[in-house]
């Protein structure tokens, strides 16, 4: 396992990518809409660690309340069927099953950590796996 980023809500995405980028001094890498989940996503990286933040930006959400802006983390995992087996098997809750965003690379699950936090686990083979 490989962790990948963190995901935070923001009210105002180029408020908040002019703030990562302009003040922090994080490179811009690429953003998107996720139209079937009513959200754009931006994704901006530290130069030097590497480490990346997504900036979620949900359509219709209005006003982020304070400790509701950590979205989720993510972790990247060769196999995710045996990584959710493993995990229920250790009493981890699914918040959602495997499933494909249009677009995207590969398939996605979240599953909750015990504070219910939502961690999402990104499906990334091995090559020649």
């Amino acid at each position: 396992m490989r962790f990948a980023h963190t995901s935070i809500t923001v009210a105002d995405l180029e408020r908040s990518l002019e703030f990562y980028t302009k003040v922090l001094g994080l490179e811009f890498e690429r953003r998107r809409a996720i139209p079937e989940n009513h959200a754009e996503i931006a994704f901006v990286r530290d130069p030097t660690s590497g480490a990346r933040v997504e900036l979620t930006y949900w359509e219709g959400k209005g006003r982020v309340e304070p400790g509701e802006q950590l979205d989720h983390l993510a972790f990247e995992v060769p196999d995710l069927d045996a990584f959710l087996a493993t995990a229920r098997a250790r009493g981890v809750r699914v918040a959602k099953e495997p499933y494909r965003l249009a677009g995207g690379s590969g398939r996605i699950a979240f599953v909750l950590d015990p504070d219910e936090v939502w961690i999402e686990l990104l499906e990334r083979r091995e090559p020649g796996g």
